[in-house]
């Protein structure tokens, strides 16, 4: 069973400094770091004595007999700075020389336009954050080239003249993200646009990957009968539902059934909206944790949730542990997303996370809990 895994968000270094996710050397001794997918550490690395490939120092200071070594991303020097190391399958010779993360691409920006390079840089941490959680929940990440009919693959694209703007959305197991998103000036004009209470490149991200999974884990499956019990029936006229979303707005009370407004508007965005929450509650619970910081233990009042609003529910009692796990870290993601606005507002910026959690996006935050468990 898997409950709540993650990856690393900091590691020690071979010489004691404090190392974070998106480095790739440490600032103190000049080690090389490479981020391992399958461990989901950050690693030192020690040259090994093949050329181009390297082997991780806790191998090294181990009695193994025989030490792994492997290659550095083909994009640690790239514009990307991607740190990860080519593991596993891809770990054979290639012309790419790419690690899972990157080898999802299908489309890349044009690096010669300007600003491009930094939206890339950025989208790719984005995108490996995303990645990483997947692989540490248990959860299925193949490259196109590993299977062209259910593969995960991303368009990185940005609007050229003469060209339709890109839209970020997902279709078929593609994902395309407008990398002007990763312009906050962009994206906070868009913001008020749309009248959001928060936008981000990294909501992005696990929000489309949203409507990846739902097409690999709940359509054609024993999932989907309990999924429109929750969510609604997802065959209802998509497009149609989205422009009534724009012309008309969310249902007067979507508060009370709805993680956010956009979830009101179609039953797959209801699902795509939830499958983030939940990959924001449990990724920050992870990094709050590693730091040391007990989320019970944070002294304000909250009013917790219980075993009582999962109870209609079909499913809830097959698995007392999951559910007891599940309740628990939800009590404490309300307690600390609380202590995390009103530090946002000390410092005078927006809510870390402007949403409220109800009944209802409770019991189909738990179906997104049971699925990937």
């Amino acid at each position: 069973m898997i409950l709540f895994s993650s990856y690393s968000h900091r590691q020690l270094c071979q010489c004691g400094q404090v190392v974070f996710f998106d480095n790739s050397v440490c600032l103190r001794c000049g080690s090389a770091l490479g981020f391992h997918p399958e461990q989901g550490q950050l690693q030192s690395l020690v040259p090994a004595e093949q050329a181009g490939r390297w082997v991780l120092q806790t191998d090294c200071d181990s009695d193994k007999a025989v030490i792994a070594s492997y290659r550095r991303c083909a994009n640690v020097d790239s514009a990307a700075q991607c740190n990860w190391l080519v593991t596993g399958s891809l770990d054979q010779d290639s012309p790419a020389d790419l690690c899972l993360a990157c080898a999802t691409n299908i489309t890349i920006p044009d690096l010669s336009q300007s600003g491009n390079p930094d939206y890339w840089r950025l989208c790719e941490l984005a995108k490996r954050r995303l990645i990483a959680q997947l692989l540490m929940l248990g959860l299925p990440v193949k490259t196109r080239q590993m299977d062209p009919q259910k593969g995960l693959g991303f368009e990185l694209l940005r609007w050229q003249p003469g060209e339709d703007a890109p839209v970020t959305g997902h279709k078929a197991g593609v994902i395309t993200i407008d990398i002007a998103e990763a312009d906050p000036a962009f994206r906070e004009q868009i913001r008020q646009q749309m009248q959001e209470p928060y936008r981000t490149l990294l909501g992005h991200f696990r929000h489309e990957s949203g409507h990846y999974y739902w097409d690999l884990l709940i359509r054609d499956t024993n999932w989907l009968p309990v999924y429109r019990s929750l969510f609604g029936d997802e065959r209802q006229d998509y497009t149609a539902s989205l422009q009534n979303h724009y012309n008309v707005g969310p249902p007067a009370d979507w508060q009370s059934h709805y993680i956010s407004s956009y979830a009101a508007s179609h039953p797959w965005e209801d699902w795509a909206e939830t499958w983030a929450h939940y990959l924001h509650m449990t990724d920050t619970l992870s990094a709050a944790e590693q730091f040391g910081i007990a989320a019970d233990a944070l002294s304000i009042q909250t009013d917790p949730f219980t075993q009582q609003d999962l109870a209609e529910l079909p499913f809830h009692m097959a698995d007392s542990e999951l559910s007891d796990g599940f309740m628990q870290k939800v009590n404490q993601w309300v307690r600390l997303s609380s202590v995390l606005n009103v530090l946002a507002r000390s410092m005078g910026q927006p809510d870390s996370y402007p949403f409220v959690l109800t009944v209802d996006s409770l019991r189909k935050m738990y179906l997104v809990h049971s699925v990937i468990s």
